[in-house]
C-alpha cells in the first residue's frame, strides 16, 4: 500500500490514511487502495478503525490529482468512485469507527458521516469547502443529509462553514469529543471494548436493519426483522449467548 498503513489486532483492522504531506487528501490511488482493503475483509475482522497520519484525518479530494486527470469523463468516474467507496464503508458488516483530528474536510467529512462511531479531537476542523472552490460536494451530500438532516446540511454546504469538534458533536456528526491524544486513545479503547462484547453476526444484522430502516417500507422491514430475529435465536450466536447468560459466564466472542 502506498497511501495506507494497515495493522490488524484482536479482530480489529486499523487503517491509517497515510499522505501526511497533503493532510491525507484523497487521491484516486487512495480511493482504490481503500476500496481494495475493504473488499478483502473477512469474518475475522469485527471492527475497522480509520484514522489519519500526521495529525490530520483527511482534507478532502486531492486537487492536484483532479487537475492531472483533467477530462470530464475521467473526473466523473473519479468522483463516482469515491461515492462507491462511501457506500461500501457504510454497508460494511463490521463496526466502522473513525478517529478525527486536524482537517476533516470535504471527502474526509463524508467518510466521517458513513462511520458507525466517530471520535473527534475538540480542535478538529470540519467543513464542506467545495462551494467556496466553485465545486459541488457531489458524492458526499446524500451521506451528510442522512447523518445530520437536510436543514443543517444545506446551511453547511451553502456557506462552506468551518466548525470544530464540539460543534460537530452538537450537530450529530460525531459521538465523542476529547481534548488530547491520550483521551482520544482511551476513548477508542473503551468503544472497541464495548463493540467486542457484542456478537459479530448480531452486530452485522443489526447494522443492516438500522440502515434499511431509513429507506424501506415499515411493514416489509418488520417482516424481515422478525425472520432475522428467529434465525438469531436458533443460531450459533443466539444459543451461545443465552447459555452464557444462564450460566453467568462470558460468551465465546468476548476476548
Amino acid at each position: 500500500m502506498n497511501t495506507l498503513l494497515l495493522e490488524a489486532h484482536n479482530g480489529v483492522l486499523h487503517i491509517t490514511l497515510n499522505r501526511p504531506e497533503c493532510r491525507n487528501a484523497m487521491s484516486l490511488e487512495m480511493v482504490n487502495e481503500l476500496s481494495a482493503v475493504l473488499a478483502q475483509l473477512d469474518s475475522q475482522a469485527r471492527a475497522v478503525v480509520i484514522s489519519g497520519a500526521g495529525g490530520h484525518f483527511c482534507a478532502g479530494a486531492d486537487v492536484k490529482d483532479m487537475a492531472r486527470i483533467g477530462g470530464t469523463p475521467q473526473l466523473q468516474a473519479l468522483n463516482r468512485a469515491f461515492g462507491t467507496l462511501l457506500q461500501a464503508v457504510e454497508a460494511l458488516p463490521q463496526v466502522v469507527i473513525v478517529v478525527l483530528q486536524g482537517a476533516v474536510l470535504g471527502g474526509g467529512f463524508g467518510l466521517a458521516c458513513v462511520s458507525d462511531i466517530a471520535i473527534a479531537d475538540h480542535k478538529a476542523q470540519f467543513g464542506l469547502p467545495e462551494t467556496s472552490l466553485g465545486l459541488l460536494p457531489a458524492q458526499i451530500a446524500p451521506f451528510v443529509v442522512k447523518r445530520i438532516g437536510l436543514t443543517q446540511a444545506r446551511r453547511l454546504a451553502l456557506t462552506a462553514a468551518r466548525f470544530d469538534g464540539i460543534e460537530a458533536q452538537r450537530l450529530g456528526v460525531v459521538h465523542f469529543t476529547e481534548h488530547d491524544p491520550q483521551a482520544l486513545a482511551q476513548r477508542l479503547d473503551e468503544v472497541l471494548g464495548d463493540v467486542l462484547r457484542c456478537a459479530p453476526g448480531a452486530n452485522a444484522r443489526t447494522k443492516a436493519l438500522l440502515l434499511a430502516s431509513v429507506e424501506q417500507p415499515l411493514g416489509p422491514l418488520l417482516d424481515q426483522a422478525a425472520q432475522w430475529f428467529a434465525e438469531a435465536v436458533n443460531g450459533e450466536e443466539g444459543i451461545e449467548g443465552t447459555q452464557a447468560f444462564v450460566h453467568k459466564r462470558k460468551p465465546s466472542w468476548c476476548k
